[in-house]
């Protein structure tokens, strides 16, 4: 099975595995009706006790949270994966638009590199059969013609097992590679799926007062484990540009008949290991684009900042307005 079917086997499970969100909505409803009950009483005795009058718009919100349960595979779900959908799909596009590309002037390049071995006088026999049963030709059957045979045997035998062994390591890295994908992929789903299951009760606990931020700790997590994906395809559709662009250059130099190119893929190998390292970065990366509090904790300094220049400037202006009636009533 290819790499892109597991992707898809990951969503089809996500698929069906969140209908059993409604199965906790159940447990939820009740949580959140007794969190619904204490909430409204709190509030209408503090109203009460104070002399105030009750305010009724604060009190909408168990009502509007009840409604969010009941329909949440729908309503919460739903209008969270449509919002994030198109991102995801824009994303992915992008990187099959870089990948389409990249494989492409591989296949160029690899082709091109064959062509300049074959070019070359002294290594045409080694890519090349018939080069190489050429140069068996033009040798007789002395001692010393016997002796070069065995040696073009061995060179040809050592190249074939460096080639060979350059394509394993390659071909291994790539499984890598894919399977960090494949990783970050199933860790994102996994979270998705826990996330959805037990989003109504989250909503549930965030009726009770003084659990409030649970509403939003759980919104914050889900969009931010859903953009693990087209985070993950913005980045492999940079690697794929670099090594695109590399390519295009190597490409370039062989056009030149004496260029004799590199077939040790150093830069491939590199950009290979980056990726796979770069992958377990995503999620922190996510975590720079969505953030829950913090503009909230900043604007809570700068009101407590605000306050206690307002208490000091306050003081200050008793102090004075004091003295100056001092001086009055004497």
């Amino acid at each position: 099975m290819e790499p892109t079917n597991l992707h898809e086997v990951l969503r089809t499970l996500y698929d069906e595995m969140l209908p059993l969100s409604e199965d906790m909505a159940a447990v939820a409803k009740g949580l959140a009706g007794l969190g619904a009950l204490f909430y409204v009483a709190i509030k209408v005795w503090q109203a009460l006790s104070r002399a105030e009058p009750i305010d009724l718009f604060p009190l909408l919100r168990p009502f509007a949270l009840g409604i969010c349960i009941m329909f949440f595979p729908t309503v919460v779900l739903g209008t969270i994966n449509g919002v994030l959908s198109p991102v995801v799909q824009g994303t992915h596009s992008i990187l099959e638009d870089q990948v389409l590309d990249l494989n492409e002037l591989q296949q160029k390049k690899d082709l091109l590199e064959h062509e300049a071995v074959i070019r070359n006088p002294e290594t045409a026999y080694l890519a090349s059969d018939e080069e190489f049963d050429k140069k068996l030709e033009e040798l007789g059957w002395s001692p010393s013609d016997l002796v070069t045979m065995s040696g073009l045997y061995m060179d040809r035998q050592a190249y074939q097992m460096e080639q060979w062994v350059k394509n394993a390591f390659r071909e291994f890295l790539e499984v890598l590679f894919m399977a960090a994908a494949l990783v970050i992929d199933t860790i994102r789903t996994f979270f998705l799926i826990v996330l959805s299951i037990l989003g109504p009760i989250a909503f549930a606990i965030s009726v009770w007062d003084g659990f409030q931020s649970t509403l939003k700790q759980w919104l914050t997590r889900y969009v931010s484990v859903y953009l693990w994906l087209p985070v993950a395809d913005l980045f492999s559709a940079m690697l794929a540009k670099i090594q695109s662009l590399i390519i295009e250059r190597d490409i370039e130099m062989l056009a030149d008949p004496s260029f004799i190119p590199d077939t040790s893929n150093t830069v491939y190998i590199i950009f290979m290991i980056i990726g796979i390292v770069g992958y377990f970065t995503i999620p922190t990366v996510t975590g720079w684009i969505i953030q829950a509090g913090g503009a909230g904790n900043f604007t809570r300094n700068i009101n407590q900042t605000a306050m206690k220049a307002g208490n000091v400037a306050g003081a200050g202006v008793g102090s004075t307005a004091g003295n100056i009636g001092g001086q009055l009533l004497k």
